[in-house]
């Protein structure tokens, strides 16, 4: 029994150890088969998972291109100016006295010579009879001082009269002949007083509004010794001045031109108003100044335009347009297609490739919404016109053919 007893445990490990190899047996090829669909389903689960990381490939900007304008276009300098009068002046009275009489409208055209102002004239008119009265006196003393003389050289002649009585004779003749003058001098003084006393136009212009009523004293002078009263203001409109300033670089350009030219001078000037798109007033350049101002780095110039309708009114803004060369081909863009690029400026194009290309250019002025390229672009450059807020340099781009040019041509050469 006890030998019993000493094998069963044995015989149990034997049997353990048994069925432990057999567990092994079925459970190999289980895990093998677990181990490789673990590792398949992985692998399809990240595949998956990769191809849903993947966004689909965005779509090409869309930009509209077209060919730069070529026209025939003259070199030209364009300005901001200011109409002012050619004459103007302050009415102001040169006699003293009591406004009688106005004889216009405020604001009304006035010709040369229209009678403006009536000061009361009854104190220069007695005046001036006082100056008539004095030149009556004074003629009466020289020919009573006339005749004396006379009397006293016969005398002299028959020794009845002596040289100092006839000395004599001849001083009261030369003074009444100095009071004659005096008086004479006292009536055209009287006689221009009372010619002041009627305000006339000095010229034709539109006269501004009265600053005195009738009954009102007005202070006058003629030499301006003291304070005088202002009347009214009247400006002559036909013609009119045009001022402007040129800037420094601006006014390099006209006179290097001016010293190409071997014929006469054009001093051709076109304004066109704040509210009008075309020039039509047509004006001559007739001053420019002689020195360039240092704080501003301008120079002042002045072109006069007629004006025989009278609308242009002094004060009113201008833009203005000198010509330089005769018209010339040269390229032309839509001025929202030129882009700001720190102190030069750049336009958009698209290559061949269809990459969007950023061009430096030399620009001139505007015409009619086009801006005239001098360089950096060439006439089959494909030039970005509309979506340019989605084109970077650099990247590509869908280019379309603008359908017509017409929208942006037809004003080029305004």
């Amino acid at each position: 029994m006890s030998d019993n007893l000493l094998k069963a445990p044995v015989d149990s490990a034997a049997t353990d150890k048994s069925s432990h190899r057999k567990m092994l047996r079925w459970q190999a090829p289980l895990l093998a088969v677990l181990v490789a669909g673990g590792v398949g389903g992985f692998a399809y689960f990240s595949q998956e998972a990769s191809h849903a990381s993947v966004p689909p490939a965005a779509p090409l900007a869309a930009v509209t291109v077209s060919n730069p304008l070529q026209r025939d276009v003259e070199a030209r300098l364009g300005a901001i100016g200011q109409f002012s009068a050619i004459n103007r002046v302050e009415l102001r009275a040169q006699v003293g006295g009591t406004l009688s009489e106005i004889h216009f409208e405020d604001g009304q055209i006035v010709r040369k010579g229209d009678l403006l102002f009536v000061v009361d004239p009854r104190p220069y008119e007695i005046k001036l009879g006082q100056a008539n009265a004095a030149l009556e006196s004074a003629q009466s003393r020289y020919s009573l001082a006339t005749n004396q003389l006379e009397r006293t050289q016969a005398l002299l002649k028959t020794g009845n009269s002596t040289r100092e009585i006839f000395d004599q004779r001849v001083s009261e003749q030369q003074a009444a002949q100095a009071a004659i003058d005096d008086a004479q001098s006292r009536i055209r003084d009287a006689q221009l007083d009372l010619e002041y006393t009627r305000v006339t136009a000095p010229f034709a212009g539109r006269i501004g509004a009265r600053q005195v009523s009738v009954g009102g004293l007005i202070a006058g002078s003629r030499a301006a010794t003291s304070p005088t009263t202002l009347l009214a203001t009247l400006v002559s409109l036909d013609p009119i001045y045009l001022d402007f300033d040129m800037s420094e670089q601006d006014y390099l350009t006209f006179q290097r031109q001016r010293q190409k030219q071997a014929g006469p001078l054009d001093n051709k000037v076109e304004a066109s108003l704040s509210d009008e798109t075309s020039y039509g007033y047509q004006g001559a350049l007739n001053f420019l100044d002689n020195t360039v101002n240092r704080s501003s780095g301008t120079i002042h110039a002045r072109a006069t335009f007629k004006n025989p309708d009278l609308f242009l009114a002094p004060g009113q803004f201008a833009r203005v347009r000198i010509g330089l060369t005769a018209p010339a081909p040269a390229l032309l863009v839509p001025d929202a297609s030129v882009l700001a690029d720190q102190s030069s400026h750049i336009v958009l194009t698209v290559s061949d490739k269809n990459v969007v290309v950023p061009k430096p250019v030399e620009l001139g002025d505007l015409r009619g919404g086009l801006r005239v390229v001098r360089s950096g672009l060439a006439p089959t450059d494909r030039v970005i016109v509309d979506g340019i807020p989605t084109a970077r340099p650099g990247s590509i781009v869908d280019p379309r053919v603008a359908p017509s040019k017409v929208a942006w041509n037809k004003t080029a050469t305004e």
